[in-house]
């Protein structure tokens, strides 16, 4: 396990402070938040890349805070790889065994090891220059892996990476955390990595951590505007609790009052996700206690599925597939009705 306690880290124009967290043994953790919130500057502190101005680091129960980078037993992978471009790929891979004073008997075995499992024999005798992105990202894990670290730290490791090789590197993440079952912890700011990835995920913004949770945690249960704007809510409004009924509260968002289930009164915010709304041409027989009729305004093409923005006001935005906007002639001036559940209101 990794515990971080009252951690702060100041580079001057920068500072990384109030961090709490622990990561449990064997998790994939992900860091998640948008460029600058200070993600690759917690990875390298963890590191030991950064001093740490207050607080400690534990791995298993001893403090590592003051020791060299190479006592600490974590290895880290940056999107670059920082692959040595005069040393074949078997060179780089030695180096960090070397760099530790490895026993000599041991590298050849450790190396093997490392590539069988990244299946990059092949790649042994190449130069960095003649690989592909894929094949450097895996060179640089081999490079991690063989000094045999208790976590491995990833920063961005798919973002310089094509779309279909950042799908099979996402794979082949997955098989590498359940084969070996080290702890992990990757850095991105992309949603849907941390989807795939992640046991649990830490939102990060200005230098602090805003939410720690599941995936699902933070797409369905954002505990600030923050974090449902940044995993894309789209739907977010401010409101007043005006009364309860049968288990349920009347929210007035300005125009309109919204039925939700909260025990929240007063002043609250509320997340409701594109997919959780249902679009259609007529009212729909439904349970859900929510339906209104409007105009839609905005049509966003993201190939497979469209978001469709409905104005009562206020805006609701949709997400509908391009069978449903075909089917349904879903356009701009068109009349449609927007339905969604009580339940899939999240008030915070």
């Amino acid at each position: 396990m990794i515990s971080l306690r009252d951690f702060k880290v100041d580079l001057g124009e920068f500072v990384l402070q109030d961090i709490n967290l622990d990561v449990k043994g064997g998790e994939y953790f992900i860091l998640l938040g948008p460029t600058g919130a200070g993600k690759t500057v917690l990875l390298e502190a963890i590191a030991g890349l950064h001093p740490v101005l207050k607080g400690t680091i534990s791995i298993d129960g001893k403090e590592i805070t003051r020791l060299k980078p190479e006592k600490r037993g974590v290895g880290i992978v940056y999107q670059d790889q920082m692959l040595f471009p005069h040393m074949s790929v078997e060179k780089n891979i030695a180096f960090g065994l070397k760099a530790m004073k490895c026993p000599k008997q041991e590298i050849r075995p450790r190396i093997d090891n490392a590539v069988a499992l990244l299946k990059i024999s092949h790649l042994l005798h190449r130069e960095p220059k003649t690989l592909s992105g894929g094949e450097k990202q895996k060179v640089a894990l081999a490079r991690a892996l063989v000094t045999r670290p208790m976590v491995l730290l990833l920063d961005e490791p798919l973002s310089a990476l094509d779309p279909n090789t950042r799908e099979r590197m996402q794979h082949e993440l997955a098989e590498l955390h359940r084969r070996l079952k080290i702890t992990i912890i990757h850095v991105t700011h992309d949603f849907e990595e941390a989807e795939a990835l992640g046991d649990r995920v830490a939102v990060l913004n200005e230098g602090q951590i805003a939410q720690v949770g599941t995936p699902k945690d933070i797409l369905r249960r954002p505990s600030s505007t923050f974090v449902a704007d940044f995993a894309l809510t789209r739907n977010v409004f401010t409101g007043q609790v005006r009364e309860a009924e049968n288990g349920h509260v009347s929210v007035d968002i300005g125009g309109i009052e919204l039925k939700a289930t909260t025990a929240a009164r007063g002043s609250v915010h509320l997340a409701l996700r594109p997919e959780d709304i249902i679009l259609s041409p007529e009212p729909l027989r439904s349970t859900a206690r929510n339906a209104f009729e409007g105009t839609i305004t905005q049509v966003l093409d993201r190939g497979a599925v469209l978001y469709v923005t409905v104005t009562i006001p206020p805006e609701f935005v949709c997400l509908v597939t391009r069978q449903a906007q075909e089917e349904l002639n879903l356009r701009k001036g068109v009349r449609v009705w927007i339905t969604f559940k009580a339940s899939a209101i999240h008030v915070f």
